[in-house]
Parts: structure tokens; sequence; C-alpha cells
């Protein structure tokens, strides 16, 4: 129970951008300023990756359809990371309490993906590229910040993470139509390359249609 608030955190960092929450636990971990990370994740090879795989992220996530296409993807990256280390911060015994860790950060992971990939959503039917470069860099920095503050005081960030995500999922309720004319737009864009797609290959013109036969 005494690194549950840690694994709540945890987990809904990790919903946000796991890479970011491997690499900074591994970096406490590694340098000595925190006793709670498992050396597992302290690993070398570990955190090289984890450096690279957020770098990755960091750029794709800035930038608009694609950041929707990486969460996509990350829909069972986020809340099985979230899993793994909630169960790693409570102990690799197999017991009844690591299980419940894990439950609680994958299922917090799958929370705040939700909440970030519908956000990502709404702000792509904006047409210019700025709002998702604000909103990463807000993201990375708060993933950051309260990972970071979790590793002195726990119980106090685990408050924040858990009002983060009520406010979170409260904005989606509300942004929920915005993200449904998204969803049919973008439905619409790959019917339409559909159907260009089979003029071309049947000979007839792009953006024109083939007359009546006489």
């Amino acid at each position: 129970m005494s690194v549950l608030p840690l694994v709540f955190t945890s987990g809904w960092a990790s919903g946000i951008n796991a890479y970011a929450v491997v690499l900074l636990l591994g970096v406490f971990g590694a340098t000595g300023l925190s006793d709670d990370v498992p050396a597992s994740l302290q690993r070398t090879d570990v955190l090289i990756a984890a450096a690279v795989l957020f770098l990755c992220e960091a750029v794709a996530d800035k930038i608009p359809y694609v950041d929707s296409l990486w969460d996509t993807v990350h829909t069972v990256i986020r809340p099985v990371a979230g899993a793994v280390i909630g169960a790693l911060l409570a102990g690799q015994s197999g017991s009844l309490s690591d299980l419940a860790a894990g439950a609680v950060g994958g299922s917090t992971a799958l929370a705040s993906h939700f909440v970030k990939a519908g956000t990502r959503m709404a702000v792509n039917t904006s047409p210019e590229p700025f709002s998702n470069i604000v909103l990463s860099t807000a993201e990375d920095l708060g993933v950051g910040g309260i990972v970071t503050f979790a590793m002195f005081n726990p119980q106090a960030a685990a408050v924040i993470a858990a009002v983060l995500l009520i406010v979170g999922l409260a904005l989606i309720v509300f942004l929920w139509s915005r993200i449904r004319r998204f969803r049919r737009r973008r439905a619409q864009r790959r019917e339409e390359k559909r159907l260009a797609a089979a003029r071309t290959a049947g000979g007839a013109p792009p953006g024109r249609a083939e007359g009546p036969a006489r």
C-alpha cells in the first residue's frame, strides 16, 4: 500500500508518455536519488532504448495526424507499460499486492491514454500545427514534473495526477462532438482516396467520373 501512490502516478504518466516514465525512473534509480526504482529499470540497455523511443515520440507527437496514428499504435503499449511499471515498483514476488499494483498502473495508464488520444483528435480538427506542438510540450513537461515530484512526495503527486485524470475525462466528454467530426472527416478522406485510386486503376482521369456507355 505504501507504494500505491507512486504506482498510480506512474500509471497516469505512462498513459501519456510511457518512455519518459521509464527513462525518468531509471535515471532516478541509477543516480541513487531514489531507492524505490527496481534494478531492471536502471539497466543501461533499458535506458538507451527508452531515450531513443522518447525522442521518436517527442517528434511524432507534435505532427498533426501522425500523433493520432502514434496514439493508435500505443493503445496497447501504454497500458501494458503502466501495468509492468506498477508491478515492478511493488515488487517481483508475484503476490496479490503485486498483481493489484499492476492492475492499478495498467488501468490508470489506459484511462489517461484515452484522454490523451481523444484530446489529440479534437486538436487535429484545427488546421494549424501549433496547438499540437504546444500541447505535446505541455504533456512532456507535465509528465516530467509530476513523476519527479512523485519520487519525493508520492501522496501529493498522486492527488495531482488524479485531479488531472478526472479533468481530462470531463474534457473528453465535452469535446466528444468535435472528436466525432474529426473521425468522420478522416473516414471521408480515406473514401475519397479509395475512389480516386479506383478511377485511376480503371483508366478514368482522377477527379472525373466515367460517363454512361453509349
